[in-house]
């Protein structure tokens, strides 16, 4: 889907175009030199909120750095949230998440953790899953100190974070230990066969078909091109979505996640799961991050936070017997 200036947005268009100057696509080597880049924002936080670092241990002895936010003034029976980071399974730091992070707790007091998970360019699939995980069960066991209510845990993220968010609600779904009672997987990354319309040729700014054909080979390793991809690693492969949690998301129309998203999020709701989803028209993948401070920008906000309003009202799931 070859995208052209006049199909971007025009509060995004300038910098969409700018974008697209500067930064082509991703390869390995700049997947990198990001990751090396990005580093010095670990331990690092602007929120306003409270904030922790806890280390979770891993089967081969090393340690899952998990930040830990919430309000200066807490307060009980509130949600618990397992937020996840983007950056194309390959990039990315919780911390750079604050944004949305902050919202979220001032929006219910809830207590937000966010995974230091392993990236591709270290580890490929399913280290990124096994870190997740591990952080949701960490938030069962420990949010009852920071206030939750056992019977609200929630999860989302962004990207490649929208798409863990997937892979770890299925999983959760699957292993029965834990039950999640809202999921909001934002323009997330599903699919590694590439063949949807939006996903073919698709170059609209920031991130493109062939950025995102170097990270699923990153992130699936010797699984990438096989016709047995566990849907754990790539969602849109999964084949039952019932008794998946409720479920909002948002998307921009010229992205290349545009129509595996929606796919994904009709399949929820054939599948007899509340679905509350949004595409914006013009805008490219990441908009609502890279222009937060335009009005479609806002928009989107403000859909995502009236939905998890709701959620947080509404949506319950208790937690599985011992």
């Amino acid at each position: 889907m070859h995208v052209d200036r006049f199909m971007i947005h025009p509060e995004l268009r300038k910098t969409g175009i700018f974008i697209r100057f500067v930064l082509p696509s991703f390869t390995e080597r700049k997947f990198h030199m990001a990751k090396t880049m990005i580093r010095f924002m670990k331990g690092k936080y602007r929120s306003g909120l409270k904030y922790e670092q806890e280390y979770i241990p891993r089967v081969d002895g090393s340690r899952l750095r998990v930040c830990v936010y919430s309000p200066l003034s807490p307060s009980t029976n509130v949600p618990g949230l397992l937020w996840i980071h983007g950056g194309g399974y390959a990039l990315g730091t919780p911390e750079q998440d604050e944004l949305f992070i902050k919202r979220f707790v001032e929006a219910s007091g809830c207590v937000v953790v966010s995974p230091d998970y392993r990236l591709s360019v270290d580890a490929p699939y399913p280290a990124a899953l096994e870190d997740c995980y591990a952080a949701l069960l960490w938030l069962k066991k420990h949010g009852g100190d920071y206030g939750m209510r056992d019977d609200q845990i929630m999860i989302g993220g962004d990207s490649a974070g929208g798409g863990l968010t997937a892979a770890v609600s299925l999983y959760a779904r699957d292993k029965n230990e834990v039950a999640i009672a809202f999921q909001m997987p934002l323009y997330p990354m599903l699919d590694d066969r590439m063949n949807t319309p939006s996903a073919r040729d698709n170059d609209a700014p920031l991130w493109n078909s062939k950025s995102n054909d170097i990270s699923w080979r990153l992130y699936l390793g010797d699984l990438f091109g096989k016709p047995d991809v566990p849907a754990y690693a790539a969602p849109a492969r999964a084949e039952d979505l019932r008794n998946l949690p409720p479920t909002c998301s948002f998307v921009g129309s010229i992205e290349p996640f545009r129509d595996e998203a929606v796919a994904y999020l009709e399949k929820l709701h054939a599948s007899g799961v509340p679905v509350h989803y949004k595409v914006f028209k013009g805008c490219f993948h990441a908009f609502d991050i890279v222009c937060a401070k335009s009005s479609v920008a806002r928009e989107a906000a403000d859909f995502l936070m009236g939905s998890f309003r709701y959620a947080v009202d509404h949506y319950f799931a208790k937690q599985p017997s011992e």
